[in-house]
């Protein structure tokens, strides 16, 4: 078999057609034959890699020539194989079978040797520039979604260098940021696998996440004095304190680019998360759902670590008093799908209470099996 020549396989029952077939294209073709369907498969099976085209006769003993096709679609030969179907009775119906099963062309008997012969190369080089047009597309989609996957770790450094600002500014441990981060996405697949009504995805979340980490951005503005106040906020400074609120959404948007649903879900986070599902939150006085549900999530989230934290002006409560003050409305109204995403994850907080003390968020969400099956 000459290795430079393409290789075309001509199935016929009849002896004579396979000749008259073979004369037209041996000279610039490996030509392969088989007398009946079965040894088409047989063929197919072996060689699929190395076949060029198919010449196919309609009816043959045994399988047919649509059996033979069907046998192709089945084993994903059909879109390297370009197939041309060979009859002799030909019928719109036929005809059109031939074609919903995956012909390229339909070619009649007798045989036109010029015809057939252009009518073949043709189709080959047309499956042959889409095949270099498929793997060119798939090389290229590749490099994107490389370099994608290299931007989004970029802005993920460069998000949660920005966050941990807000935090060294706060006197904060520096963790603060990954249990939100943590927490966030743990509530949000709860959320995606319990209330498929909010038509959450994975892509969704990890931008969710992602946001959740600028909810406090606004904090940097805030003056130490009333920032780092040790004792209880005077009226006139719990104004200000609360403030943060918008000027993380004024920040936000001296650096958007486009209103993407990254920048969405950032400044969305940044102004609701001190809403509350009565209304009685800060600043909009928003309730219900008309408060986003990402902002939900990172307010409950929020309130959760603030209350289990250590901070300039408290210390730290234990995990069961801190799920204990929420249930009873202590730090605001939530929304019961949310306080049933925290019942569903009561276990997880007890056990990350003792893994966070404070690890990697990603360490711990190994260990514990938080992930897309929560």
């Amino acid at each position: 078999m000459d290795i430079e020549k393409k290789t075309i396989v001509i199935a016929d029952d009849a002896e004579i057609n396979r000749e008259l077939l073979k004369l037209i294209f041996e000279d610039d073709y490996n030509v392969l034959e088989a007398a009946n369907g079965e040894q088409t498969i047989s063929i197919l099976d072996e060689k699929h890699d190395e076949i060029s085209m198919l010449l196919l006769d309609l009816i043959m003993p045994g399988k047919t020539g649509l059996e033979v096709m069907e046998h192709m679609r089945n084993n994903g030969y059909m879109e390297d194989i370009p197939v041309i179907m060979i009859t002799g009775e030909a019928t719109a119906e036929s005809d059109l079978r031939a074609y919903e099963y995956g012909a390229s062309d339909i070619i009649y008997k007798p045989f036109e040797s010029r015809v057939i012969k252009r009518r073949a190369k043709n189709i080959m080089d047309l499956y042959e520039y889409r095949m270099h047009i498929e793997r060119k597309l798939e090389k290229r989609t590749k490099e994107l979604m490389a370099s994608k996957e290299k931007l989004e770790k970029s802005n993920e450094f460069l998000i949660n260098a920005l966050s941990s600002v807000v935090e060294f500014r706060s006197l904060e441990s520096g963790e603060h940021i990954k249990r939100v981060k943590y927490f966030t996405r743990m509530f949000m697949n709860y959320l995606k696998n319990y209330y498929p009504e909010y038509g959450l995805t994975k892509e969704q979340i990890d931008l969710i996440v992602n946001a959740s980490a600028l909810h406090d951005i606004g904090k940097i503005a805030i003056p130490d004095n009333i920032l780092l106040k040790p004792g209880k906020l005077t009226p006139s400074e719990f104004d200000e304190m609360k403030k943060h609120t918008t000027y993380g959404c004024e920040i936000l948007e001296k650096f958007k680019q486009d209103d993407n649903d990254f920048y969405r879900y950032c400044y969305d986070i940044c102004r609701y998360h001190h809403e509350r599902y009565d209304g009685n939150g800060y600043p909009d006085g928003l309730a219900g759902e008309d408060i986003p549900i990402w902002a939900q999530v990172v307010s409950i989230v929020d309130v959760y670590d603030a209350l289990v934290s250590k901070r300039v002006y408290k210390t730290p409560y234990a995990t069961d008093v801190a799920i204990r003050m929420i249930y009873d409305g202590e730090c605001g109204e939530f929304s019961p799908k949310i306080l049933n995403c925290l019942e569903m994850a009561k276990e997880v907080l007890f056990e990350s209470s003792e893994a966070f003390s404070y690890a990697d968020a990603n360490n711990i969400e190994n260990s514990i099996g938080l992930g897309e099956q929560v």
